[in-house]
């Protein structure tokens, strides 16, 4: 007799993305996921600018339904994904399984890191809640810490080519865009995350993309959300 797979049981459903049962899910998160409103900002921007030819580099993967949704409506080439909490990865794993996108998209318990003195690890602290998990120690808040392996940015974008950028890492895309070589990028996807940094902070990761070519599509975009594109003549 052939053994058979058990499924797994299917909680919501997101613009035909099935995401299995998990801790991480509960009534509310649910009903927004149906309603295609968890994340939806970033969704709707990252389908506006990712096409079939395009590299998708996707750092904060969550729960996986980002980049499970861009994988499987946008079509990209591929999509390569890092989620620095460790405790998310089966979760990721089991989602991408469930909708038959192990040959399109794929996610590493991994810190990226685009300054030139990184470290080996970096300490991740985690929360009740992941959306509350950051790299960035938080204030009068219990959090339990682990030592996540890190991966140089230039090192991914030169193996991966990427040419379009998802992120949503809780504060941590201030350093990313500080030393980054943006080069490579056609268009992004990013959460601006001023609680961590400042309204300063903000600026200053909306300048730097400025200076490297990228104009918000409005859109598609918010004060806090953007997608921003530049023109093909400004891509390396």
């Amino acid at each position: 007799m052939t053994e058979q797979t058990e499924l797994p049981d299917i909680a919501a459903e997101c613009l035909g993305i099935k995401v299995p049962a998990s801790r991480f899910l509960h009534d509310k998160r649910i009903e927004r996921i149906n309603a295609a409103e968890y994340e939806g900002l970033e969704m709707a921007g990252a389908l506006h600018v990712v096409g079939e030819g395009d590299v998708v580099l996707e750092i904060g993967a969550g729960i996986g339904l980002v980049g499970a949704v861009i994988a499987a409506n946008a079509k990209p080439r591929l999509v390569r994904s890092f989620e620095a909490n460790p405790e998310l990865i089966p979760a990721i794993e089991a989602l991408y399984a469930a909708n038959g996108l192990g040959d399109r998209i794929s996610v590493q318990n991994k810190v990226l890191v685009s300054a030139p003195d990184r470290p080996e690890t970096m300490t991740f602290h985690i929360h009740n809640s992941y959306l509350g998990s950051s790299l960035i120690a938080p204030e009068n808040r219990e959090t339990r810490r682990v030592e996540v392996p890190t991966v140089s940015f230039h090192d991914v974008c030169a193996d991966l080519k990427p040419t379009v950028l998802v992120m949503d890492i809780e504060g941590g895309e201030r350093d990313i865009l500080l030393h980054a070589d943006l080069s490579p990028f056609r268009a992004m996807v990013l959460e601006f995350h001023p609680n961590a940094y400042g309204v300063g902070g903000m600026r200053e990761c909306k300048n730097v993309l400025r200076e490297a070519g990228f104009e918000r599509v409005a859109e598609k975009s918010t004060r806090t959300v953007w997608t921003c594109v530049r023109e093909p003549a400004q891509v390396a």
